[in-house]
Order: structure tokens, then sequence, then C-alpha cells
């Protein structure tokens, strides 16, 4: 087994099968083999303890490491201030909330607020209207590609769920700016995207039909490209009936304590002139860092297909070794910048308290059975995949310097976790976070080189990226 950085490793008891097994010639299960099966189990130790326990009981309830439980603290040595638990509710917008946990601070920060949110509605608004006129073109770039082309269906598949990356978030702030949540506040649609989701790619693929009908029917480009700006008013027109209609200039107005004396001030903004106040001079350059060991390190890629706004570029990231991401993301706390990143959520991860380390399950001792698999081939076989984002604020760290845990901000609410809050274990970092985004200037000059070298293009369709592309 592995070994683990964990308060204590748990230890797996193997119980492998012994003696010889007969086989079918073609391979299929027999009655004897069966009748193997069952001797051998039934000579295990403890066997029946095993089946009252695991039969009557809920099977994670019985492999709680008790161990790791008891040797939990809350403690961090160096934390940054967030805001308020917030709540993506019944969406797939973890990447704009983790977004909002790493920015939103900045502002209140700076006014020295007691609490303050920006509008995850307005950022799922221009994302959504964006991901639709993505769509749109990509039909028309393949329009002479066979319906069942690869790249095609996964275009007709996964063109508008509420997943994405965290650059979709940051291009959507230099092209429409931003606002605070009390300009633009969720509506029940925006809370519960699945209807609005479904409709809306209905009405999209029925567009998608139409412009390859026209292609075959000998239209031009620009004629298609014409008619595509004029379906693109059906979805303006759901996404304003279901996210209302983002303010083109709004009043900000909060109460700021100067000489002990409390004032409430208020200021007309559009959502550029708030963003270039708050953030246009110093929003740091940001980079994705992968940790995939199923793919060569020190490499950069160029995700195929990748973004959300047509006319931007597609994703760029850089593979490093865990070691890197740890590195640079206890160099972002330190200066004093929260850490975007992405993860297998569902993997060893006790929601009542909101620790997640590896091995808190001990379902090998449990089920006297041998999980072990590595990273690398985890992903390769999709044991682990990239499907949630959150923000880490802080970190503690043993004498060493080295981190021990890391504090972790989600967008479940308070009612899981501790109130929302999140210990993620550093061996569980290992395992299972697989990409965090950080200030490319706290890079080393060396990995900074890395992003100039010629990427490999990973194609659309390859499923570690799919996945990252897709984060809900």
């Amino acid at each position: 087994m592995r070994s683990s950085s964990c308060l204590l490793a748990p230890v797996v008891i193997l119980c492998l099968l012994a003696g010889p097994v007969t086989l079918a010639a073609d391979g299929a299960i027999v009655p004897s083999l069966i009748n193997e099966y069952e001797q051998q189990l039934d000579s295990q130790p403890n066997n029946r303890a095993i089946i009252n326990a695991v039969t009557a009981n809920d099977i994670k309830n019985i492999s709680v490491n008790r161990d790791i439980l008891v040797g939990h603290n809350k403690f961090f040595n160096h934390e940054l201030k967030g805001t308020d638990v917030i709540d993506q509710k019944s969406s797939g917008r973890c990447w704009i909330f983790a977004g909002v946990n790493v920015l939103a601070p900045k502002v209140k920060n700076k006014l020295d607020l007691d609490d303050f949110e920006l509008s995850e509605a307005y950022f799922a608004f221009y994302d959504k209207l964006e991901k639709a006129n993505f769509f749109l073109e990509r039909i028309i770039k393949l329009r002479d590609r066979p319906i069942d082309d690869r790249s095609l269906q996964i275009d007709i598949e996964y063109f508008f769920g509420d997943g994405g990356w965290f650059h979709f978030f940051t291009d959507i702030i230099k092209k429409y700016g931003l606002v605070p949540l009390s300009a633009m506040p969720e509506t029940k649609q925006s809370t519960s995207t699945g209807n609005f989701n479904r409709l809306t790619k209905s009405i999209l693929r029925s567009h998608a039909v139409r412009l390859r009908q026209m292609h075959q029917d000998g239209k031009t480009e620009d004629e298609l490209r014409e008619e595509k700006e004029k379906m693109l008013a059906d979805v303006y027109k759901l996404l304003v009936y279901n996210y209302g209609k983002p303010p083109k200039e709004f009043v900000f107005r909060y109460e700021h304590e100067v000489d002990s004396v409390s004032r409430f001030i208020e200021k007309k903004y559009t959502p550029k002139s708030f963003y270039e106040e708050f953030y246009g001079d110093d929003l740091p350059e940001y980079v994705c860092l992968v940790n995939n060991p199923a793919i060569e390190y020190d490499q950069p890629y160029l995700l195929e297909a990748s973004r959300n706004v047509w006319e931007n570029p597609d994703f760029l990231v850089l593979n490093l070794s865990i070691e890197k991401l740890k590195e640079y993301t206890l160099k972002s706390l330190l200066d004093s910048q929260a850490v975007w990143f992405s993860c297998d959520v569902g993997q060893q991860n006790l929601k009542d308290s909101g620790i997640m380390a590896d091995g808190i399950y001990d379902f090998g001792s449990t089920l006297n059975t041998d999980f072990a698999l590595s990273k690398a081939d985890r992903i390769r076989f999709k044991e682990v995949t990239p499907n949630h984002a959150m923000a880490i604020r802080g970190v503690d760290t043993a004498s060493t310097g080295e981190p021990t845990k890391w504090l972790v901000e989600n967008s479940w609410g308070t009612k899981y976790g501790d109130e929302g809050i999140w210990y993620m274990y550093d061996c569980w970092f290992s395992e299972y976070v697989l990409t965090v985004v950080v200030d490319k200037s706290l890079l080393s000059d060396e990995d900074r080189r890395k992003f100039e070298k010629k990427p490999t293009v990973i194609a659309d369709w390859e499923p570690f990226f799919l996945a990252l592309r897709n984060l809900d």
C-alpha cells in the first residue's frame, strides 16, 4: 500500500483468494468456479461478522477510520479572510462560486465590509450566452463532418452544461465586467438550472439542425453566421426570463466607518467600471497547473475547444508533479492569494465533519479487500476524475514548514462540512487534487518558461480534460 501523510496511515488487510480455479474454455463462469469461490469465502476469518455488519449498516459509517477522526484538529497557522459560506444549490456552478470565493474578499477587505459577495447569476448569464454562441460556431466550423464525428458528438452532448474552468470565469470578467450580488441576485432558475438547461439545449439543437441543413442547401458561411446571430436572440430571451436582465448600470451602497463614525456610501457603476476600480489594475495573470501522472510532466498541453468565449484562444495548462502544485499553492497563500482548485470531491470525504483525508474510510479493512491503485491508473481507468472546484484559503504547516492540511471553502452551504468549511489533509491533496490555479508571477523562472514550449494538443474528447471542462 502507498504511504500516506495523514494522521495515521490506514491498515489494509489483504486477503487474497487462494487455490486453483477452473474456467471454462470460452472464459465463462461455470458452477465449479462458484463452488470454489464459496469455499474460499467460507474459510476466511470473521466472515460471518463482516456479513452481519455490512448487510445491516451503512458501509461508510462502519468504515470510518477512528484514528484519523480522533487525531483531527481545526488549527491553521496561516489563514486568509474569507466571505460568508455560499451555496450553489441545485446548479453545477462550482467553478463560478470557487472563483467568487477567490476574488470577493478583495472588495470585502478593501472596504472593510462585514460581508460581500459577487453575483454568480451575472457570471452564469454571460457564460450561458457565450456557450450558446460557441456551440453554434462549432456547428458552423464542423458543418462538413458527418453527424457521428467524434468531436461533433462531444459538442452536441456537452455544449451547454453548467460546468466550466477558472478561465471561463476570468474571461467573462474581462469581457463583461462584474457586479455585486445586490445588483443581480439569484433567481429560482439560476439556483436550480435543470429545466432551463434542458429547454435551451433543445432549442439550440434545433438551431444546429437548421444550420447543417442550410449548409447542405448551399448557403455560405457568412449566411450561416447571419442566421446564427438571429438564433442567439432565442437564448438571450430565455436567459432574461430565467435569470433576469443583467444591469448595465447599478448603485453600490455600503456602510463604511471613518474615525469611529459610520457613513453610508453609494456610487454608480457599470459592470466594467466596477471591475476596473476594484480589480483592473492588479488582477493576476492566472495559470492552470495540472497534476496528471498518466501523461508527461513539465510539459504544456493545449486543450482543444476548451473555452466559452469563441474569440479567445484555447486553454493552456502545465502538467507538474503534485509536489510542485503544493509548493505554488503554499506560495500563493503566503502571498495572501486564495487558490482555485479542482478535485475528485467524492473520494474519502467525511461530509458530516468536513474531513478530506485519504483513508478516512478504511473500506479495505471492512471488506478484507485491497483497493490500492496508483493515481496514474485511477486517472487512466476513470476511478478518479475532476468533478468539483473549490477554493483554498488556509494552510497548517509543521515545524519544518511542510503543509499538513489545507483550509477549503466549499459552495454547498452550511449543511455539509463544518458549517461549510472543509479540512483537506495533505495526503488527500496528493491523491485527489488535479489542478490548481495560481498567479503566474509566483512560478519559478524555469516553470514559467515551460509555458513557452510547443504544447501538445489534447483532443476535445480526451476524458480527463473533458471532465475538467465540465466541472460542476
